[in-house]
């Protein structure tokens, strides 16, 4: 991340993920990286997407350390034990959207309300991965339903958020990000093993584009490879 300043302070929300520890190992390795605080569920400051309380007050414990040049929210939900993507219109139901989008939409945007005021002045970039399947302009084949909807929402409420942000804080970036297809949990059912990238080398791709990106690159769509991905 050579674009951000020596001994930039970085934040990775949904640190116990397969992404999520990627980000943290490969900005630990880094010696321009200052520091890396992981969040999630399980060790404080606890973030739980289901507890809107949690965001909040993770932001007021951090708030009292150093300003952020790298936010990468990395938590997301396709799938549970109790249930997959749907297929038709006859699968939708409440139980399954609400906790899709509260996981997709609804926590990535409290994200976006607590942590932005934490992001350093000088320059700084905030992530939130997105999915190509969240594009309603490239939807050729239909289906997943409540991953499709809350994605395309996510991307709507960065966009949204950027132009607010870039009043006050010019040379903040804000980016959805799409990480292709990476051997993780979430894959697994979908031949994740087979088809997908090592965490790794995705996360590694994932910061070569955050580190190209300007303050006019904020608001926009990225493929893991660079290319901007259509709305």
């Amino acid at each position: 991340m050579d674009s951000l300043p020596d001994q930039f302070h970085a934040l990775v929300i949904g640190a116990s993920g397969t992404i999520g520890a990627a980000f943290v190992d490969l900005l630990t390795a880094s010696p321009r990286c200052a520091s890396v605080q992981g969040l999630h569920r399980r060790l404080p400051p606890y973030v739980d997407f289901a507890d809107e309380d949690s965001v909040a007050q993770a932001a007021r414990e951090l708030a009292a350390g150093p300003r952020y040049h790298l936010v990468i929210n990395a938590a997301g939900l396709l799938h549970t034990e109790a249930f997959m993507p749907e297929k038709r219109l006859a699968d939708l139901n409440y139980t399954q959207m609400q906790a899709i989008f509260q996981a997709n939409t609804f926590g990535p945007a409290l994200v976006l309300r607590h942590f932005v005021p934490l992001l350093d002045g000088e320059r700084a970039i905030m992530a939130m991965l997105s999915a190509k399947v969240g594009s309603i302009g490239d939807n050729r084949l239909g289906g997943w339903y409540s991953y499709r909807a809350s994605k395309a929402a996510l991307n709507m409420l960065i966009k949204t958020a950027a132009i607010e942000v870039a009043r006050s804080q010019g040379n903040s970036v804000l980016v959805a990000l799409h990480p292709g297809t990476v051997s993780s949990r979430l894959s697994q059912p979908f031949r994740g093993e087979t088809i997908g990238r090592p965490a790794h080398a995705a996360a590694a791709d994932m910061l070569h584009v955050l580190d190209q990106l300007t303050s006019a690159d904020s608001g926009s769509f990225r493929s893991y490879n660079g290319a901007e991905l259509p709305w």
